[in-house]
């Protein structure tokens, strides 16, 4: 009789500086209570995450392996091998839900290939609670990640998504590098039209929270320094 796989629990993690079970479900806690082996996007983060949650953790029992942007595709099945042997093992982004705009996603593919269970914990998700609080259309919506950094490339795919919001009905987010966001406020104000509405969604969850629902016209004249803060964009035409 084959052994009894471990099952993938996908955990949240707070989006900055605040305490964790603010935020987070008592099952998030239940659960780095009971495992041992982890994939994550950066050790030092996770650990230091891991003992906010549950500070009598012996650090020491960990079994810690990183997936992030530098790691080879080939690299990650075995990542899974825990699993494979009982053991249950947990995936925990820098910030947010895993597997979301997250290298974590990959570990998730496999695990389904190997017929391992896949269980998502309830967490804050930036891109569902900028879309909650944006008041735009939550019954269509899309996420396309980074836009181009080249001026003209980017103007042209503002347009492109400027255009599929009006003609679909669809609500359109992406988000920036931090230390790019104010340019990219200004990208949209430039090059979209004026009655075009913008969301800016920024720090949310924490202390310093913003987030702003306007028109183009209205954004011209509204003050807000998004520097090095986590934002998200969202255009509605």
């Amino acid at each position: 009789m084959a052994a009894k796989k471990g099952n993938l629990y996908l955990i949240p993690c707070p989006m900055g500086d605040v305490p964790p079970l603010a935020v987070l479900p008592i099952s998030v806690k239940k659960a780095i209570e009971q495992i041992d082996h982890y994939i994550v996007e950066h050790e030092k983060n996770a650990r230091r995450f891991i003992k906010s949650i549950v500070p009598e953790k012996q650090q020491s029992a960990l079994k810690i392996q990183e997936i992030n942007k530098f790691t080879n595709e080939g690299e990650i099945p075995s990542m899974l091998n825990p699993c494979l042997e009982g053991f249950d093992v947990g995936i925990i982004s820098d910030a947010g839900c895993p597997g979301i705009a997250d290298p974590g996603a990959g570990a998730v593919h496999y695990a389904h290939e190997l017929d391992i269970k896949v269980v998502p914990l309830v967490g804050p998700s930036s891109i569902l609670l900028a879309m909650m609080a944006s008041g735009f259309n939550g019954q269509n919506f899309a996420f396309n990640g980074y836009l181009p950094i080249d001026k003209s490339e980017r103007k042209t795919e503002l347009k492109r998504l400027e255009k599929a919001s009006k003609d679909f009905e669809q609500s359109q987010l992406f988000i920036e590098t931090p230390y790019r966001n104010n340019q990219m406020l200004q990208s949209l104000i430039d090059n979209l039209n004026p009655q075009t509405s913008i969301c800016v969604a920024c720090d949310i969850t924490l202390a310093s929270e913003y987030i702003k629902t306007a028109p183009v016209r209205l954004w011209k004249k509204i003050k807000v320094d998004l520097h090095k803060r986590p934002t998200l964009f969202i255009i509605q035409g």
